[in-house]
């Protein structure tokens, strides 16, 4: 990356809207040369970028621009010039791009370079997308709102240098300072594709400067900067006093940094002064009144000053200079302390509403003062009622009584002084702290910092605030001046020197002094000829801070007003941004900074009618307007989108079928079409109806993948002409990594009868096994004619389906619903999916670094997430907590476990515990014993700390992350033993002989145990069915009553809500703290089995029972603990009988309560009385103990329940952590950690990107995956690379691993499918490491297709490799050494002429014994042989692999790659206007028959409106479908609390939800009444997902005679849920399923008639 100082352009961004509603952003940024253009899928709104050349960088903006039009600026339907991206998101049916279009350069030039930009000007891209997933009416509104938040004039940003710290940062751009960064979350998605530099650091507040002088003169500049803080965000009366993220209401660091202007290479010098502005630290609020009267202060009843302390130490850490000035100068001292002066300009007197914040504040500092945690902070608290002041005394003695308040702190804080280098080389000079990194080109010598802060505050941080800092800034902005030899005193205005000198005035000389500047930097020095010495020091400097003790008229009359104004006029300014920002309207009383004007009286004129005029907008505006910025406020963070966007996706799937993507068989068209079916995968031609050929009975699409992926979903657009029912009725999916290898995962799905243009969306669940089907009993519960148990609580018998992140090939089978009747239709189809940073992994930067990191994890495992150890670990303890256990493995084999048989022996023969073993330390080089055969120990460790730390550990004692990341499924031993285990724990809470049945608690630890054992529900299942079990008879979610079920599922839902909202501020709070975790609980707190009471000193005794065949061995915990103190009954207990901290969320309500409770809200406001309110301003912090006899039962049953979520939660990101495992060494290869930890440096990067142009001649390496990839498997040997390293970046994988066939294998074929269609001129082979020998060099034949059939193929021609190895002992044996400087060996096969194709067929084949090979002598230059038979044999795909015999041939390479030009894009041909209007006749052709509701005498409801039951009239006609309204209910993101405090928006390694892992599918079934008196089941259909309301068409297979029919919606129906504003908060009377999902109102039956024979009646009655 260059030097961004310097730069030669400008940013430019460009908006491209086509006429298609694709959006492509063209960004040039300042520091680069290229263009990049970034595309947003106008499907699910995701970015991508490839970092292509001709792809996605081009050389200008107008290349790019012509590349996405084609040349033709017709095709664009809006462009939008900006200046910066501020940020984007995609909000499911919408994305939103923010651009400045407008900027104003506030401070043009800070020292050292660098321009701080202000957002005059903003504009919301709002893009449509094409997403059909339901969204809530509610997140449409909060999405169509968020554009309305106001950004210009209030927000800034340099592109240059992090502003986000004090002048001069430390720290380079791309490492701000988070308190102040307020686009984080909007910056995401540039981050995640690797551009985190396209988007802008967006601060709020206020950034300006202005020049000073005298007589046209310029002296120096002064900068005013106000930096909001984003940790307490929201408006007036949402955002008061502290919160749980400890930071304050209205909260702003403010900077006043002055210099004097240099010519260029000359020093700079400045000087820089900081406070803050904010409300109280205390917890506190305002209720706004009705009437004109003061809204009534409050102040909470429960521990008021919660987080003071963590507020004042996060300004402590932030302003401590005291190592700073060390080395300074010879006479500097350490300073002893750090001071913290609070300026409170509150009314205090008896009877005002503000004095109770008054007491409090002094009580709070007394607080924070006494925990002694602050030993070097001196916080000292200066009341100063500032109206009560102006009121009696005036204002001018009121600012002078302000000034001798401020002068010892001001003086004893100080100021930051130092001068920038233009050269480092001056560096040695340099008597301070030096700071310099490449945002700049010289470096900054600090000779002095300011030590603490000066914070003021009123009651809003408003009016007051900006006055009184105004006054106090003030008298340092003199003295600042004073410093940099600029006087401002009005008596010396003589010593103004002339402009070519830029300097200021100086006090007389002594007699025999002399002033000179030096030649190089300007600085002025001084000559004492009578002793013949220099000095920097003026001999008689005059007097600093003398304006302290001088009276307002004194000041007045000895200063010089201009620059005085120019300062006022800043705080003006200021004030405004922050009262717009907090109160919506400007700011009050602000006449009071003119007061050193000459005519003060005329501001005083209409300063009251305009207080009242704005008075009455910042009431209007709080009353009515606040809650809706609130909620702006917070999504524009990314805060709380839990309840704002409770469905919305934080990482949006990709559209992998384009643009990309192709079909490897052309798709047949009724009519001559040239595109071969492309036009169905391609947006542009969304609109577009294909048709197929008259009586096609099935047609089926092989879809090319542009990436790898995990498929995830299937995206149909319904189109037909006038007759719908000319569109597919079912559809089947099968997907693959190869084409001989693709798998069945989706079969029989239903495709309704829609409007033309609809978008159906169809979930892809990952490729089940039939066995585990059958086991777990999913495939017949559909079925079943009885009211299946709703798994209410959490799918027990959760099916895994296959996760693969690197599949490529996708078959989609259409059917028509009647065979060979009419032509099928199609319309645009397109595949969703998550692929894996694959840029990222091979450049070692942003999110493929993380990738990195978890293969390094797993590397030496042969499976890394699988280990003989069980032990596993979740997030969210701090313990390591492990049980004593030895059981001994049965004897007899463990054959099948469905046989029935008893094949363990008896395990309670043996003392019984908890069946954990020790975690490991080190996953990469430890290794792991079977926990049945050797003994391990529990060992319990303690501590304390704030318990908002719990999301810092492991959700039960004994686990760490990463050990939990294993799957139980790939070793039989691990399998074994962990069934084993399961059987152990089951029967010591039943009897080996099962007298005892299981209650809801016992259910659930059991559970807990299978998932910590991490068994799948398929080998819960096997292992209980071997003994006899029914899996059923465990089920938790039939061992409740209904209505407490209810109850529970809210309190749960809720704990999982309450749960997010602690994290977000647990992580945002965080910020500029230092972390400590010292807590002895846990959020959830579950006792396992076999855990009991410690006794001892424990009161409470909640938990002594334990199961009796365990009761001899019980483990009892935290015997060895001092006991905790019950936070309500004030009892002490053990941490046995202590519920989780989670219940603390619930601590401040009834019993009655908990159970209606449904608040969740965002973090800053304030509560009356109590702090768990979950208003912004309510309190998450999670202190204190409740023992379990305190807690309500209800909220502890809510604990176990969640904790079973998010142990579940875990195991599917395991899973999806162990295929992005899979994938990454199948393509870096086998030694991963070897390959990874010679990753190439960004330089090498460089040089490896030479060493590949110059292979490929200057032309384009076309087959680089992962846009490229095999058509077919490719038969490896045991312990070689894997086959795609053939094809992955010339610097990836390990320089010692290379590709090598089996032993016995003699031919190999490479069918390589390129990224794009190409002109390819030839192949080129890379040698592999160990080189070439008679016995092993290949022959060598190559065609080239565009298709995918054999006979179709082009031959390139014939090649012996064999000649080489006499002729150039380059190629002979293993090679000698390696760099990236040094071209690869390697064999070059050129094309006579270049071919236009995408697929290439390589064959290597070995020589047989005694075959001649074709002698080419010394040339290197291999030429094509005539073309001729092919001489090969047919290549044979063997199953299994043959491992490698030594010095045996075989056939080996290192890389493939294949050169030449891609062919630049073209739009998609149109068929001729003759076919367009013979396509559009044959569509036009009304349909003979029409649907017509057939009318019910009466419906019921049953099964919580999921069974519809319509009664018929005798006459009815024969039933020949139904409409169905599509579900209103949405797929919410958060169900349980978060797993892990390590992300707030919960994004894993690998970018794959939850819900994608484990996808909910809807089923309706249908069942008709029949003789005698039976209901049969007519058919099922699987749903897909549709916009709410779109209406559907289902058609029954047969006609139907009936007068009872019956709808039966099955599947994951508890994965649904209504939208947070839909819900209804009745309480105890609440669904306990969606009410989005009741089938109320939702069908209607029809018939199919000849409109002609109703006749009038035909529109009543249409459906």
């Amino acid at each position: 990356m260059e030097s961004p100082v310097g730069g030669s352009r400008q940013t430019s961004v460009i908006v491209v809207t086509l006429d298609t509603g694709e959006v492509y952003i063209v960004t040039s940024l300042y520091f680069r040369t290229d263009t990049q253009v970034i595309y947003v899928d106008p499907t699910t709104g995701a970015l991508r970028y490839h970092g292509k050349w001709g792809y996605d960088v081009f050389g200008s903006e107008n290349e790019a621009v012509d590349y996405i039009t084609n040349g033709s600026r017709w095709m664009c339907k809006s462009t939008t010039f900006a200046k910066a991206i501020l940020g984007y998101t995609a909000l499911g049916s919408f994305g939103l791009l923010l651009v400045a279009t407008r900027l104003t350069a506030s401070i043009p030039n800070l020292p050292g370079g660098g321009t701080v930009c202000t957002v005059t000007e903003s504009q919301w891209i709002k893009i449509p997308l094409q997403n059909p997933q339901p969204q809530g009416k509610g997140e449409v509104k909060n999405v169509q709102e968020l554009p309305d938040l106001d950004i210009d004039g209030k927000h800034y940003f340099c592109e240059t240098r992090d502003i986000t710290r004090p002048f001069p940062s430390r720290m380079p751009l791309q490492n701000p300072d988070e308190e102040f960064v307020w686009n984080e979350w909007l910056s995401m998605p540039f981050k995640s594709i690797g551009l985190p530099q396209h988007c802008v650091i967006l601060l709020q507040g206020f950034a300006e400067c202005r020049n000073f002088g005298r007589s046209g003169q310029l002296e120096g500049v002064v900068a005013l900067i106000a930096r909001r803080s984003r940790l307490h965000p929201g408006t007036r009366y949402l955002a008061r006093g502290i919160n749980s993220c400890f930071s304050t209401g209205n909260e702003a660091e403010c900077e006043q940094l002055v210099w004097i202007p240099k010519r260029s290479g000359q020093s700079v010098p400045f000087n820089a002064y900081i406070w803050r502005r904010g409300t109280i630290p205390i917890w506190w609020g305002a209720e706004l009144k009705l009437t004109a009267a003061e809204a009534e202060i409050y102040v909470a009843d429960r521990d008021p000053y919660k987080g003071s302390l963590q507020y004042y130490q996060r300004l402590s850490n932030r302003y401590d200079a005291r190592n700073f000035d060390l080395a300074v100068g010879e006479n500097q001292k350490k300073k002893p302390f750090i001071p913290i002066v609070c300026i409170n300009l509150l009314r205090n007197a008896e009877g005002k509403s503000e004095s109770i914040l008054v007491q409090h504040f002094e009580e709070s500092l007394n607080c924070v003062r006494s925990t002694g945690k602050l030993p070097y902070t001196r916080i000292i608290l200066i009341n100063y009622d500032w109206h009560a002041s102006t009121k009696l005394k005036g204002e001018q003695l009121t600012i002078e009584g302000l000034w001798k308040h401020l002068k010892a702190p001001t003086q004893a804080i100080g100021i930051s002084e130092g001068d920038y280098l233009p050269s480092r080389q001056r560096l040695n000079d340099c008597r301070g702290e030096v700071i310099c990194n490449d945002d700049f080109v010289g470096a900054f010598c600090l000779r002095s910092h300011q030590n603490g802060v000066i914070r003021f505050n009123c009651a809003d941080s408003l009016d007051r605030t900006n006055a009184a800092s105004y006054f106090g800034a003030l008298q340092v902005f003199v003295e600042q001046c004073r410093r940099l030899g600029v006087s401002l005193d009005s008596d010396f205005a003589y010593g103004y020197q002339s402009a070519n000198n830029y300097g200021g005035y100086t006090a007389p000389l002594p007699r025999g002094w002399e002033k000179r500047a030096d030649a190089v930097t300007g600085k002025t020095y001084y000559i004492d000829h009578n002793t013949r010495t220099t000095t920097w020091i003026h001999p008689c400097p005059d007097k600093p801070w003398k304006r302290f003790d001088m009276t307002f008229e004194e000041f007045k009359q000895s200063t010089i007003l201009s620059p005085v104004s120019q300062l006022a006029d800043l705080f003006l300014l200021s004030g405004d941004i922050h009262a717009t920002l907090y109160t919506g309207s400007k700011a009050m009383h602000s006449q009071i900074l003119n007061i050193f004007n000459e005519e003060p009286g005329k501001f005083k004129q209409f300063s009251a009618a305009q207080n009242m005029k704005i008075t009455l907008q910042r009431r209007y505006k709080n009353a009515v307007v606040d809650s809706s910025r609130q909620k702006q406020l917070e999504m524009f963070l990314g805060l709380r989108l839990f309840k704002h966007l409770p469905s919305v996706s934080v990482q949006p799937l990709h559209v992998l079928s384009r643009p990309s993507g192709f079909f490897l068989k052309p798709v047949p068209n009724m009519f001559p079409s040239s595109d071969g079916g492309a036009s169905l995968l391609s947006f542009k031609k969304k609109d577009m109806i294909w048709v197929c050929p008259q009586g096609t009975d099935v047609v089926e699409l092989f879809i090319y993948l542009g990436e790898p992926c995990h498929v995830c979903q299937l995206l149909l657009t319904i189109s037909h002409g006038a007759d719908d029912s000319t569109y597919p009725a079912t559809v089947d999916v099968r997907t693959g990594r190869h084409l001989d290898g693709l798998k069945l995962i989706l079969e029989g799905a239903s495709i309704p009868r829609c409007g033309n243009g609809t978008n159906l969306l169809i979930p892809l669940p990952g490729s089940v096994s039939a066995e585990d089907m059958a086991i777990t009993g999913a495939g017949a519960r559909l079925h079943d004619q009885d009211a299946p148990t709703l798994p209410l609580l959490y799918d027990f018998e959760e099916l895994e389906g296959e996760l693969d992140f690197l599949s490529r090939f996708v078959a989609v089978t259409f059917y028509p619903a009647i065979s060979g009747t009419s032509s099928m239709t199609l319309g645009e189809i397109e595949i969703l999916g998550v692929s894996l940073p694959w840029r990222g992994v091979f450049n070692n930067e942003g999110p493929g670094a993380r990738l990195i990191e978890l293969g390094k994890k797993f590397q030496k495992e042969t499976d890394p997430f699988l280990s003989n150890s069980v032990t596993n670990t979740v997030p969210f303890s701090n313990e390591n907590v492990s049980t004593s256990m030895q059981t001994e493995a049965a004897s007899n084999p463990w054959v099948d476990l469905l046989s029935g048989g008893d094949t363990f022996s008896d395990p309670l023969s043996e003392p019984f515990s908890n069946p954990l073993s020790e975690p490991f330390s080190d996953p990469l080089s430890e290794s792991f014993s079977d926990p049945l055969s050797e003994p391990v120990t529990r060992n319990v460790a303690s501590g304390g700390a704030d318990l908002l730390d719990f999301l810092d550990q492991p959700i039960v004692e004994d686990h760490g992350v990463e050990t939990y990341k294993r799957s139980s499924t790939q070793d039989g031993c691990s399998l074994a033993s962990g069934a084993q285990q399961y059987i152990s724990c089951l029967k010591s809470l039943v009897g080996p002989r099962e007298e005892k049945k299981l209650d809801f608690m016992e259910a659930m630890k059991l559970e807990i145990e299978r998932l910590q054992l991490n068994l799948s529900a398929a080998e819960r299942d096997r292992a209980l069915l071997s003994i006899g079990t029914d899996p059923a008879s465990i089920n938790p979610n039939v061992l409740l009553d209904e209505s407490y079920m209810g109850r529970l599922c809210r309190v749960a839902n809720t704990l999982a809500l309450l749960g997010q909202a602690s994290l977000e501020d647990k992580i945002v709070g965080a910020i500029g703290l230092e972390n400590s975790d010292d807590s002895v609980l846990d959020f959830w707190n579950i006792t396992r089995i076999g855990e009991s009471c410690s006794g001892g000193g424990c009161k409470v005794r909640a938990e002594t029972k334990v199961p009796a065949l365990a009761s001899s061995t019980a483990t009892s915990v935290g015997s060895s603990q001092s006991p905790l103190l019950c936070s309500q009954c004030e009892r002490k207990v053990c941490k046995v009988c202590c519920a989780g901290r989670g219940a603390l969320l619930f601590s401040n309500y009834k019993s009655r309560d908990v159970t209606n409770y449904n608040g969740f809200s965002s973090q800053s406001g304030s509560s009356h009385g109590s702090q768990v309110d979950v208003s912004t301003s309510r309190s998450l912090t999670l202190d204190g103990v409740i023992c379990k006899h305190c807690c309500h039962e209800i909220v502890l049953d809510a604990l176990m329940l969640d904790y079973v979520r998010v142990l579940i939660r875990l195991r599917r990101s395991s899973r999806a952590d162990n295929a992005a495992y899979n994938a990454l060494n199948e393509v870096v290869g086998s030694c991963l950690k070897d390959s990874l930890s010679e990753r190439i440096q960004s330089s090498d990067n460089v040089q490896a990107a030479e060493v590949l142009h110059q292979l490929c001649g200057g032309q384009e390496a076309l087959a680089e995956f992962p846009f490229a990839s095999f058509l077919h498997s490719v038969e490896t040997a045991k312990d070689s690379a894997p086959i795609l390293t053939l094809l992955a970046p010339l610097n990836s994988g390990s320089r010692h691993s290379y590709w090598r066939a089996p032993p016995s294998t003699t031919s190999v074929e490479f069918v390589i499918v390129l990224g794009s269609v190409s002109d390819v001129s030839g192949v080129i082979l890379l040698v592999s490491p160990c080189g070439y020998s008679v016995a092993d060099t290949p022959m060598v034949q190559i065609w080239a297709s565009n298709k995918i059939h054999r006979e179709e193929r082009s031959s390139m021609g014939k090649w012996d490799v064999q000649s080489l190895i006499t002729s150039s002992s380059d190629l002979y044996g293993p090679e000698k050494s390696a760099s990236v400087e040094k071209l690869p060996r390697h064999v070059k096969f050129t094309f006579k002429n270049p071919v236009r194709c995408r697929i290439i067929w390589i064959t290597l084949r070995l020589q047989r014994p005694g075959s001649a090979s074709v002698n080419f002598g010394k040339d290197l230059s291999l030429l094509s042989l005539d073309e001729d038979e092919n001489p090969f044999a047919q290549v044979d795909r063997r199953a299994s692999f043959g491992g490698a015999v030594e010095n045996e041939p075989c056939i080996h390479a290192k890389r493939i790659l294949v050169v030449g030009s891609p062919v630049k894009r073209e739009g998609l041909t149109t068929s001729q206007s003759s076919e367009q209007l013979s396509i559009r006749n044959w569509l036009d052709r009304a349909p003979q028959m029409s649907r017509f509701k057939v009318p019910i005498e009466a419906e019921r409801l049953m099964d919580y409106d999921l069974v519809l039951e319509q009664y018929l009239p005798p006459a009815s006609p024969s039933l020949a479908g139904f409409r169905l309204d599509a579900f209103s209910a949405i797929k919410p993101r958060v169900t349980h609390s978060p797993s892990s405090d390590s992300d707030i928006w919960d994004k894993s390694v690998t970018f794959l939800e939850d819900r994608y892992i484990s996808q909910a599918v809807l089923y309706l079934q249908v069942s008709a009444l029949q003789e005698p008196h039976n209901m049969v089941t007519i058919a099922e259909y699987q749903l897909p997902e549709a916009r709410a309301g779109t209406p559907m068409y289902f058609d029954f297979p047969r006609p139907i005679q009936s007068r009872r029919v019956s709808f039966k919606l099955l599947g994951d129906v508890t994965a649904f849920a209504d939208e947070p504003s839909e819900q209804d908060d009745s309480g105890l009377r609440a669904p306990l399923v969606a009410t989005g999902l009741s089938l109320s109102n939702r069908i209607k039956l029809y018939y199919y008639c000849d409109p002609y024979e109703l006749g009038k009646w035909a529109s009543l009655s249409g459906v």
